[in-house]
Order: structure tokens, then sequence, then C-alpha cells
């Protein structure tokens, strides 16, 4: 979704909402009858309301979020809940406090006409917005409905007919009053000074353009998304909607604009040289860079998510900076697997091994950057597998079905059954499936334990009917297996032998869910188990599980994974509004969150409130802190200080879901749909190529013994130079 095209949804144009939500579901301890008056709201059950509110549930009682009954029953699109919720005097415009939205914007998202329609009817703002974002879907339905509850005005039927392509639209539009506008003869205001193609490198680039009437059409993403208004001078402002644009003039011509909108910080963005490539255009790399020998002195392990630490850098193994698996350049061996899977391959000695979840045949992901929080309810019996690959081949070792069964738990879009990583101490291997359950087996395939860590039912904070899957991975320390499981109830931090699997200590951890996996840090001192939170990130004794210090606020929806580097941790989360990336000093004790204004604290040597990742987890080489947005936006900063080096988009229109790596000197980035980036690790920006995959990637990859082993859709690939015959 492009950024300006999620910032006008935010500013009510009812496209749909703004915010690319993709992961977690609250802790929703509710008592009665409030709870099963949400509880029936969201099932659609009119007599479960009915029997709610005879027993005295307030028909606008708001969960932590600020969510009312006729919230989710606007979302869920039941048209005669929400009618009996109005003729109870639900309030049709009251805002949740999390997102600001108000029961229309929900149901306008999924396109639930009628129940827009009982909405408008008892008073519900937002029609020109809806309007506005009907006629932009093309959505006839809906702006019929609008058109009648709302009458709009002539100026504002006119002002829509700008963005109308559909005939049947127009001619709605026209039938109600609307008038095409023409453009003023006299006008004195030359537009076509101010078009042209407008660069920022965090929200990406927008493309303003001449009016065929009067103005400037606004483009992001290939589709036009505001018409701007001369107002005053050079300030524009936006139709239907409260964004200013106000651009700025070097030597007479304009060279940027600052894009004002309620509530959001302002936006700057900097005129590109007509000369320039296109903003479509895919960055491409300077210069060939070689590839390095394919000479590993001592090939190392990759035992858990990430590698050693978490840390994600392996070098010495000299992986190739070129190649192409579609036209098998340099590709050592590609070995399909079956079913769907998150897991990221894991490496000891010659062996990989893998997980999957393997269902109906037709199953598929959903890559790309989108807003739906809806998950897939597979019916269907799964198989859980371990897979076991010749390091050197690809050959299947051994295979082992781990458990059979329907799902306990729906999945979300993008994700899947087994979306965590194993990890082993070359002794061990310990495999979660979450809901599934917790197993160990040796590296031969035997299955040693196995455990039921309960329902670790994760998904939305904001309705937890929306189920996602679980996603932390286990971790070894010392003779531990450790899991996270921060579920929408009885979240959990737990450490189990790897002799038998008994539980060796549990602590409750009051947190919504998270999909973030724990570190295990070792320091001088002593060892810290860090484990990303909403509220908190919290380091514990990983001997006792007892707390040794917090730090907060982070986000509402947590992924990346805390790992260490120069004698600090580094915790992050990336969940708009809160963003925030803390560099935490080892030996830590108590609450070190800064106060008010400030930055760091005693336990704490810095931190940024701005730039946080959503998904992938940073990674620091050498002296650099190397920070990836879902976009492709790629920021480096100085690792001990937090300064920002660079920000650089390197391309990849799907998105990043994969956490980048890197060895010797290059930084791995894997996007869902568009290959492998490889850039230059220091101070300097430089792209040293894009390597197609050829197949949909949200796996982090590995990296061991001059390969990087990608794990996509349906096969595992090991990328390297041809193996010498013979050693140098």
């Amino acid at each position: 979704m492009a950024p300006l095209l999620e910032m006008t949804r935010y500013a009510g144009t009812a496209l749909g909402l703004w915010l690319t939500i993709s992961f977690p579901a609250a802790v929703m301890g509710f008592e009665e009858p409030k709870e099963q008056l949400w509880e029936a709201a969201r099932k659609g059950d009119l007599q479960a309301i009915k029997d709610a509110l005879k027993q005295g549930a307030d028909v606008n009682a708001k969960t932590p979020y600020g969510v009312t009954a006729l919230h989710f029953a606007a979302d869920k699109g039941h048209a005669e809940v929400v009618k009996l919720l109005l003729e109870n005097k639900a309030k049709v415009n009251e805002k949740d406090t999390f997102y600001g939205t108000t029961p229309i914007t929900w149901a306008s998202s999924h396109n639930h006409v009628a129940v827009v329609e009982a909405l408008l009817g008892a008073g519900a703002t937002g029609g020109q917005s809806i309007l506005l974002g009907a006629i932009r879907e093309g959505n006839v339905a809906m702006t019929k409905v609008v058109i009648e509850k709302t009458k709009p005005n002539e100026l504002a039927l006119s002002a829509a007919l700008m963005f109308a392509e559909k005939p049947e639209i127009v001619d709605l539009l026209k039938k109600a009053g609307g008038k095409v506008a023409e453009k003023p003869k006299d006008s004195k205001v030359d537009f076509s000074r101010f078009a042209g193609t407008f660069k920022n490198a965090e929200t990406g680039d927008i493309v303003l353009k001449p009016s065929a009437a009067s103005g400037l059409d606004v483009e992001a993403g290939g589709r036009k998304v505001l018409h701007l208004n001369a107002d005053k001078g050079d300030v524009f402002k936006a139709e239907g909607s409260p964004i200013t644009v106000a651009f700025q003039s070097k030597d007479g011509k304009i060279s940027g604009l600052t894009l004002k909108m309620d509530q959001q910080p302002d936006r700057i963005y900097q005129k590109a040289d007509p000369s320039a490539t296109a903003a479509s255009t895919p960055p491409k790399a300077a210069k060939v860079f070689p590839d390095p020998e394919p000479v590993v002195k001592k090939p190392a392990n990759w035992p858990q998510f990430r590698g050693m630490g978490a840390k994600g850098v392996s070098d010495g193994q000299f992986p190739p900076t070129n190649f192409d698996a579609p036209k098998g350049k340099n590709v050592r061996w590609k070995t399909a697997i079956a079913g769907l899977g998150h897991s990221c391959p894991v490496i000891w000695d010659n062996k990989v091994f893998v997980t999957t979840a393997i269902g109906k045949a037709d199953a598929t992901l959903r890559p790309g950057q989108y807003g739906d929080v809806d998950s897939v309810n597979e019916k269907e019996p799964h198989t859980w597998q371990i897979i076991c690959l010749d390091k050197q081949t690809g050959s299947v070792l051994w295979n082992q079905t781990v458990c059979t069964g329907v799902p306990k738990l729906k999945r979300h879009l993008k994700g899947t059954h087994a979306n965590p990583t194993p990890a082993t101490d070359g002794k061990h291997l310990i495999v979660s499936f979450g809901a599934e359950g917790l197993f160990c087996y040796d590296l031969d395939g035997k299955q040693l334990w196995k455990k039921d860590l309960g329902r670790l039912d994760s998904g939305w904070f904001f309705d937890p009917d929306y189920q996602w899957g679980f996603g932390s991975s286990p971790v070894i320390h010392k003779n531990k297996a450790i899991v996270q499981c921060d579920a929408g109830k009885n979240s959990f931090m737990a450490a189990y032998s790897l002799t038998d699997g008994s539980e060796l200590w549990k602590v409750a951890r009051d947190v919504v869910p998270s999909w973030g996996t724990p570190t295990v840090v070792e320091g001088p001192g002593r060892d810290e188990l860090v484990a990303n939170g909403t509220k908190h990130a919290m380091g514990y004794d990983p001997e006792t599980g007892k707390e040794l210090w917090r730090v907060g606020r982070l986000s509402e929806i947590t992924v990346p994974t805390p790992f260490s580097a120069h004698g600090l941790i580094y915790i992050c989360s990336g969940y708009s509004p809160i963003q925030p990336i803390y560099a935490v000093k080892m030996g830590a004790k108590g609450d070190i969150t800064p106060a008010a204004g400030a930055t760091s604290s005693e336990g704490l040597a810095w931190s940024l409130k701005a730039g946080g990742p959503y998904m992938p987890t940073p990674l620091v080489y050498e002296d650099h802190l190397y920070v990836l947005a879902n976009s492709g936006l790629l920021t480096c900063y100085d690792a001990k200080t937090g300064k920002k080096v660079y920000a650089e988009r390197i391309g990849g229109s799907s998105g990043y879901t994969a956490a980048p790596v890197a060895a010797d000197g290059r930084l791995y980035c894997v996007s869902e749909t568009h290959g492998v980036r490889v850039v230059k690790t220091g101070p300097k920006y430089e792209l040293m190529a894009i390597n197609p995959i050829g197949e949909t990637c949200m796996a982090t990859p590995a990296i061991a013994d001059g390969m990087l082993f990608v794990r996509t859709e349906k096969n595992l690939i090991a990328l390297g130079l041809p193996k010498p015959s013979s050693p140098r």
C-alpha cells in the first residue's frame, strides 16, 4: 500500500484502514455481561445481544482499546445486530481509542453496504469520505447508498466526479446534481509549474499532474489518491481531506513540497530531476561486484533463528554475491518442500533442518503490503513435519511426521502453521508448532519428548476473532529449551529440561500477543534472557526466570527479535504509532525506561522514538546498525550512538518480511517476491546486486559453508558458487 494512500485513508477516504496491520491480538479479560455483549456482536447473535442488554450490559461499553459492540458488529457486517444496537442507543459516531475510527469506517472498509446504510440513517458522519472511497474503488452499490442517505450538495458531487471513472458511477453523480467542472479560462495559476515527481525516502514517491479541469491530481503507486485545489500563493488544499500541501521554490522553480495532515508529522518531499529514473523502475547495481572465492576454512553452524545469538551474521562463510535461481546460476541445489512454512533453515555440521505444515495442495500465501487483518480458516487435516537434508546435496536424509490433525487455530493471510524456526545444540532439535505443541528430537530423527503449550491463541489485539498463528521460535541455553508464548490470554515464558521436557521454571507475562523470539545474551557478569513485548521489553535470569530489567513502551504488535553487539542489546518494534529503537546496556537493572524527553538512562545507552521496523529484525555488522523496513527502506545508524548514517530505498515493491543477514561485508535482504538485494556494508550505501529467486519468500535465510540457504514458498534453495574440485 502506497504511504500516501495510507495517509489519505487515515484522513477519512474509507478506502480501507490506512494502517499496515499484520500481527497480534489483545488480552481480552473482560467481565460479564459486557463481554457477552461484545462476543455476541462479533458473532451476529441477536438473542445473545438482547440477553446481555437485559442483564444490564452497557450498549456503549468499551474494550481497553475503546471498541464498542457497534464497532464489532459493523466490522463483521451484521446488519441486523447493528440495527438492534442503534435502537438501544448505541453511539453511532463513537471512536475507538487506538485507531480513532468510528463503526462506519470498519463497515465501509469491508464493503458492508447494508451496515453503512443503517449507520448513515442513524446519523453517522463521514459520508463524503466514504463516497470518495467507493468512487475510487468503482463500488456502484456503496456509491448509490451514500448518495441516497447523505444527499451531498452540488459542490460535493462535482468534486467527487473528478475521481469517477466507472460509467455507472458517473451517471449516478450526474443524476444527483454533480457537474463536470470546466477549466477556468481566466485561471492565473500555471498548474504545470507544480507538476513532477516528488521524493521522500521514508514514504516513497508521489507524482503530481495538472488536472483535466483545474488544480492538481496526486498519484501514488500509479493510482490517483488526491485532488489539490489552489488556496493561497503556493499552498494547495486537498479535496475531501484535511491535507494541505505547501510548495517550496528555489531560483524561481519548484524544488519541493511539505505535506501537512492533522495529527501526523509533516512530510517533506524533494522534487526529482525530470531526467532521473522513474519511481516505478527498480534500482540497479552501479557496477558488477565479483563473488568471493568459495573457500571456507571452517564451516560454521547456524543453529537457530538468525544463527548464533540471533545476530544474523556469519563471517568467513563467503556466500555468493551474484546468483539467479530461475536460471540456475550459482544454485548448488534446490529441493521441493511440501506444505507451507516460514520456519527458517537451521544448520548443524552437514545437516539442514526445516519444518512444514502440509494441508490442502492449493494452500497459498498472500504476499505484499496491505491492511487486511483477516484469517485463513483451514478445516482439513494437516501434517506437521521435520525434514532433514544433506547440506552439500539437498537430498532428504530423514523426514518425521511430528503430529497430525485439523489446526487448532486459524492463520494469517501471510502466515503459516509452521512459522517458528527450530533450534539445535548439536544433540537436540527443539521444534515448536505453537498450539500443536513443543517437541524434542535427536539429530537422527528420534523423538525424545513432547510438551503441550496450551491454546496460544495469537491474533489481532483489537479483535480476538482474528487469529494469526504462532510465530516465536524456541532457543536453547545450556540444558534448557526456552519458549516465549505471548497469546491473547495466559501469556508466559518457560524453560524445559532438554533431557526429559520437565518444566524448570515458568513466569506469567502481562502482554498482548507478540511474534518475536527471545534471545540469551551472554555477558561478562551474567547471562540475560531478553524478550520483546508490548508494554515493556524485559531481561530475565535464564536460570530462574526472575526479571532483571525492563524498558518500554513498545508498539502494540512486536515482531523483531532482540540481539546484542558492542556490549548493547538492541530492541525495537515498528507498528505505528509507537516505533522505538532501544540500545540497552548489558547488566542493566530495574526499570530503565528513559524519563520524558530523555533518550538514555543508567541502563540505556541510547534510544530513538521512531525508526523501529515492523517485521524484519535489524542487525549490527561491525560499527553499523542496519534497519530494514517492510517498505524496503534501509536505514543505517552508528551502532554505538544511534546517529543516522543514511536511509535508502533498495526496491522490491512487494515488501520485506524476512530479516536481513550478513557475511563478509555483504548484507542480504530478501524481498517477498522480488529476489535478494545485496548491499555493501559500511557507512556509504552501495547496491551490489539484485538476484532473482522466482518465488515468494518470507523466511529469513541462513548462511553456512559458502552458501546462502533461502526457504521459498515451495522449495529450499542453496545458493553458492561451484565448489572447487581441490583445495587451494
